[in-house]
């Protein structure tokens, strides 16, 4: 086949004279290289595009691809993962990862965990905040665990992120609203084991590859796996594999991660985050419908290798998916 790549390149961003802070979603060239390396293994033909707009100039010029393979993310709004594949359907061009409907839902926290509870899945008690006066709603008791509703990498997510007291909620709720410029999610905090389980397919072909647990070192910020936890991973952060036949409580991690995959509808591929609660049961956090691909760094690559999975089988099992969808990427 040949694929278009669509990517937000973090290099582009920072030339424009964006921060740190507002390009950490985005991806290095490491990432778009091990893709094309590994689409390139699999026998299929590679075209650069690069972000939403450089790909709505090719569209306009004529140009088409067999099938997109999208990991773009986005700059702006809570929609902004759902940019490319709205354009993409608007064309007809078939591509990789869930639709817009699924991407802008899964960005917002806040709705995403409505629908695993009330799909009967446990997930903390929530509310959402749009203003830092209406933190006298929340019916739950402290301590609590804030973070703005519709952000990824763990951006806004600090030590400071668990609020112990009704007192101290409201002033790190305002902060986080004033910089963020969006609502902040309010959880109850959960203060349990926490795990990452990646995925492949959809549907009834969707299936676990594996979890790792989390566990924070003693260099890390206490009881979060923030920001500056994940990209100083390798001296704050150790990642264990663990498996549901020596331990059963993964098993119920595994089994919550595959059934809030199928409620929500996401595809091909990607990560759901659990953490326990007091009474040490998984619950829900969020699901990732649009996960880091670089190689042997990201946490779906990384599950994958614990567990015998290659980068380049990844990526074959994604296009799989992407396939069974789409009849004609198979035709091409």
């Amino acid at each position: 086949m040949k694929i278009g790549l669509t990517y937000d390149l973090r290099q582009d961003y920072l030339d424009m004279g964006y921060s740190e802070l507002e390009t950490a979603e985005f991806d290095s060239i490491e990432t778009i290289d091990g893709l094309e390396e590994a689409l390139l293994t699999l026998g299929h033909k590679t075209v650069r595009i690069g972000n939403g707009r450089r790909l709505t100039e090719c569209l306009v010029k004529g140009e088409r691809w067999d099938l997109v393979f999208n990991i773009a993310e986005g700059l702006r709004g809570v929609g902004r993962e759902a940019q490319v594949p709205a354009i993409l359907d608007l064309y007809e061009i078939p591509y990789t990862f869930s639709d817009p409907l699924v991407m802008s839902l899964c960005l917002h926290k806040g709705m995403t965990k409505q629908i695993i509870r009330d799909a009967g899945l446990i997930t903390a008690d929530f509310i959402v905040v749009h203003s830092f006066e209406e933190d006298n709603l929340v019916a739950f008791e402290p301590p609590f665990f804030i973070k703005p509703v519709a952000e990824g990498t763990g951006i806004g997510i600090t030590a400071k992120s668990v609020i112990y007291s009704l007192k101290d909620l409201k002033d790190a709720c305002r902060d986080l609203i004033e910089q963020f410029r969006q609502p902040v999610l309010i959880e109850e905090f959960l203060p349990g084991r926490e795990f990452t389980v990646g995925l492949a397919g959809t549907g009834k072909d969707a299936r676990v590859l594996g979890t790792m647990e989390i566990c924070l070192l003693d260099r890390a910020e206490k009881e979060v796996y923030s920001l500056e936890n994940k990209e100083d991973w390798e001296r704050r952060v150790e990642y264990k594999p663990v498996r549901p036949e020596k331990d059963p409580l993964i098993g119920d991690v595994e089994t919550l991660a595959l059934k809030s995959w199928n409620v929500l509808g996401c595809r091909d591929g990607g990560r759901i985050d659990i953490r326990c609660d007091r009474f040490g049961r998984p619950a829900f956090i969020e699901v990732n419908p649009l996960a880091g691909l670089r190689p042997e760094y990201s946490d779906l690559p990384m599950v994958c290798g614990f567990f015998g999975t290659s980068y380049v089988r990844l990526i074959e099992m994604i296009l799989e998916s992407a396939a069974k969808r789409v009849p004609r990427c198979v035709e091409s």
